[in-house]
């Protein structure tokens, strides 16, 4: 198990912005703002996926969309070389879907923690579940998160105006 918070690739920055750009796809469509991308070993973004709980159920997180695509699709080896990068730390009930089907590493662009406070300081309805660490849950995992600067400003703030507007 490794958290490195600060040693972020140039590809980790381009993924964490198709992330963000998906994120911004969920809010207009009146989801949450949640994007995630599923890259094998070659470092090729092979499966995307967006917030879709208002639009199918509570269940339509994008990673699970995503360890189900992967389930189906890819070998046990295949699923292990994966990353996936989201633009916010996975739920617990992602996280355990992730180390079910055997997906590789995580990179998220803000922590379930930052996400918690935002809510928090924005006086926004509390949520069902306690966030807990994804390193918590996941054993042995490479893990890079949270960003720092701009990327993660947007997040927020997309965040901050979905919550106040529901």
């Amino acid at each position: 198990m490794e958290n490195s918070q600060h040693k972020f690739t140039e590809n980790d920055i381009v993924h964490l912005k198709h992330c963000l750009v998906l994120a911004e796809k969920a809010f207009k469509a009146g989801d949450e703002p949640f994007g995630s991308i599923l890259v094998n070993e070659n470092n090729e973004v092979i499966a995307t996926a967006r917030n879709r709980v208002n639009e199918i159920n509570a269940l339509s997180h994008p990673e699970i969309e995503l360890a189900n695509w992967a389930a189906e699709n890819l070998s046990e080896k295949d699923r292990k070389n994966t990353t996936m990068y989201t633009s916010g730390e996975h739920c617990p009930m992602c996280a355990a879907a992730h180390a079910w089907v055997g997906l590789g590493g995580i990179v998220y662009l803000s922590s379930a923690a930052q996400l918690g406070t935002w809510l928090e300081d924005g006086n926004a309805k509390a949520t069902l579940i306690n966030f807990i660490p994804v390193e918590k849950i996941i054993k042995n995992i490479t893990v890079k998160g949270p960003f720092k600067g701009e990327l993660l400003q947007e997040i927020k703030d997309l965040q901050i105006k979905h919550h106040k507007n529901n």
